[in-house]
């Protein structure tokens, strides 16, 4: 590689031209390893153009990665936030036997006028209320009203707005890292943090792992340099901290990916066809199995399914029309998870159908696991502290980033100015048998995943315009 040899004072009187970069900026921290991909071989080829886009898809999808980290952060403190401001809906003092739990949801009902019975989640402790949700009119989709009822005297001890078992500060929390309480429309930007965070973590893992390493011992990879100053020592505490927290960055990726709003879809069908769809108990009834009108009681419910081995915390559902069962459903999220469910036949209080959880498609429980653990529920505690790790590490890589940007600008310009990104032409540069299949799995996965897809060929068509419109400026000279 060729540098200018002009005096210091010379070279940065004035800014250097975008894309050629500056001879004391050539160099990463590993002493003497070129940023610009000079070397030789297929990854001095290969590297500029990833470097590339590692660097404006971190400058542009930055801000959306940040906001997403931030509102993961907060929302890792829901459990205790509920904890602390629903404590009189869902503690109770144990004080004798609990009342009959057809009385507890009696009471649950007539404390929310012109509902409709959902669900009915008896305390799984002797201190934990009583749970009857109810669906009620005027509430905005997917919310329910819930009434808290003591057991032990059946006395409603309020009621809340709650999003599925969400109470409102941890249903606020997660609307707020899901959509930013925009709606349909804000789901797009966390879908597209996550549609890009695992290009930018495996990038960034194969130029740090991929850079020249002469006279560097691994520790030097795996810790950051402790020698060295400026974007040097920025970026090595950029790579290690990249480093120790890829495997992370990637599952947060794929697990929001799952539920996204169009990528979710597409990875929800692909599921289907792989047969890794997430069953469901059989509710209808066999015919002439039940006298019309006849039901045995939510009490009875309960015993029958526990008698079939379900404990713990458990969901009991009405039956949605004649001709159905309850249904009865485990709903321990941490590990081991237990989601086992039964329908009870209303009219003799029989288990008629089970599903085991240790039965779910290999695909649907590793759905149900990567969900669980993203949200802070499969491991409890020691799972909440590793995503708020992970949040910050990802505030922290981004503002590294971002420093880093800032340190490449000239520093002797006559006027302020941004930092220089790395050359153009660095897809050009590519060989054909490495830039084909490339293109053929952007393509692929650009379709599958829009929100990949539509920023990354936006991109290239900007770059491709503000190119020629260069090349033209340049021969107009």
């Amino acid at each position: 590689m060729t540098t200018n040899q002009k005096p210091a004072q010379a070279r940065d009187a004035s800014p250097r031209p975008v894309g050629v970069p500056a001879p004391r900026e050539a160099a990463d921290s590993s002493r003497g390893a070129p940023l610009d991909g000079s070397g030789s071989g297929m990854w001095s080829r290969i590297r500029p153009a990833l470097l590339r886009l590692h660097f404006y898809a971190g400058i542009l999808i930055g801000p959306f990665l940040l906001v997403t980290a931030f509102t993961g952060l907060l929302y890792t403190t829901a459990p205790q936030v509920e904890s602390i401001m629903y404590k009189h809906e869902l503690t109770v003092t144990p004080h004798g036997r609990a009342v009959p739990l057809a009385q507890q949801v009696e009471a649950g009902t007539r404390a929310v006028p012109g509902g409709t019975l959902v669900s009915v989640t008896p305390g799984p402790g002797r201190s934990d209320s009583t749970r009857v949700v109810m669906d009620a009119p005027g509430l905005p989709e997917g919310y329910s009203k819930t009434a808290f009822v003591n057991p032990y005297n059946g006395k409603v001890l309020g009621t809340l707005r709650t999003y599925g078992e969400w109470l409102p500060a941890r249903a606020w929390l997660d609307g707020l890292h899901r959509t930013l309480h925009l709606g349909d429309v804000g789901r797009n930007y966390s879908e597209l943090a996550a549609s890009w965070l695992w290009v930018e973590v495996l990038g960034g893992l194969a130029l740090w792992l991929g850079a020249p390493r002469t006279r560097r011992r691994l520790r030097r990879t795996l810790l950051p340099g402790d020698a060295g100053r400026g974007r040097r020592r920025v970026l090595s505490w950029h790579g290690a901290v990249g480093l120790w927290a890829a495997i992370g960055f990637l599952g947060l990726s794929a697990t929001g990916l799952t539920w996204s709003a169009h990528a979710g879809m597409s990875i929800g069908a692909i599921q289907d066809q792989m047969g890794g769809s997430t069953p469901s108990v059989a509710t209808e009834l066999p015919s002439g199995s039940a006298a019309a009108g006849r039901d045995v009681g939510i009490e009875a419910v309960a015993r029958s399914a526990r008698g079939a081995g379900l404990h713990g915390k458990l969901v009991i559902t009405p039956p949605e029309k004649p001709g159905t069962a309850w249904v009865v459903k485990e709903n321990t999220r941490s590990w081991p998870e237990h989601q086992d469910s039964v329908a009870v036949d209303p009219a003799t209080g029989a288990v008629v159908s089970k599903l085991r959880f240790a039965d779910y498609p290999l695909l649907a429980k590793l759905t149900r696991w990567g969900i669980d653990a993203h949200m802070g529920l499969l491991f409890g505690l020691a799972n909440q502290i590793v995503l708020a790790l992970l949040a910050l590490s990802l505030i922290t890589l981004l503002v590294l980033g971002y420093r880093m940007w800032w340190l490449r600008r000239p520093t002797r310009a006559q006027r302020p100015t941004l930092g220089r990104p790395p050359a153009r032409g660095a897809w050009r540069r590519l060989p054909g048998r490495v830039l084909a299949p490339v293109v053929v799995v952007a393509a692929v996965l650009g379709y599958y995943l829009p929100l990949f897809g539509l920023p990354l060929l936006a991109f290239l068509l900007v770059d491709l315009a503000v190119g020629a419109l260069r090349r033209r400026g340049a021969v107009a000279r």
